[in-house]
């Protein structure tokens, strides 16, 4: 199996494939971003998310806290329905987000807070 392949699957099994799907079909046609997805499927998926070490519960446990860190709402929503599907509870990510209160600043776990609970209400409305 390819990097690329194997990231492939690591995203959509994180992500879910609808997403996955709708980024990549995005960029199918858009010679902007399409390297863009390719490198985020094969290095940041395939090589970093692949690697042996730390399990996809771990790594969305961490990219809650960095995500957080640098001040990105867009890909900590992304993450934070990655990492319910990683089996990471709304207890965890709490504790998470108060832990950044010392690194990161209150305005950035904040911000964090409310991006989180907008996801975990959309994740209990029925489909």
């Amino acid at each position: 199996m390819s990097t690329y392949d194997k990231g492939l699957a690591l995203r959509k099994q994180v992500l879910g494939a609808a997403h996955v799907e709708r980024s990549l079909k995005a960029a199918e046609d858009d010679a902007f971003t399409r390297d863009l997805q390719r490198l985020v499927t094969e290095f940041g998926w395939g090589e970093i998310w692949g690697r042996p070490g730390l399990t996809l519960r771990e790594r969305s446990l961490l990219n809650l806290a960095l995500l957080t860190a640098l001040n990105r709402p867009h890909e900590l929503r992304t993450h934070v329905r990655g990492a319910l599907n990683n089996g990471v509870t709304a207890a965890e990510m709490r504790e998470v987000f108060l832990h950044t209160i010392a690194y990161c600043g209150f305005p950035a776990a904040i911000d964090s807070f409310r991006v989180a609970k907008e996801v975990l209400d959309e994740a209990k409305k029925p489909a």
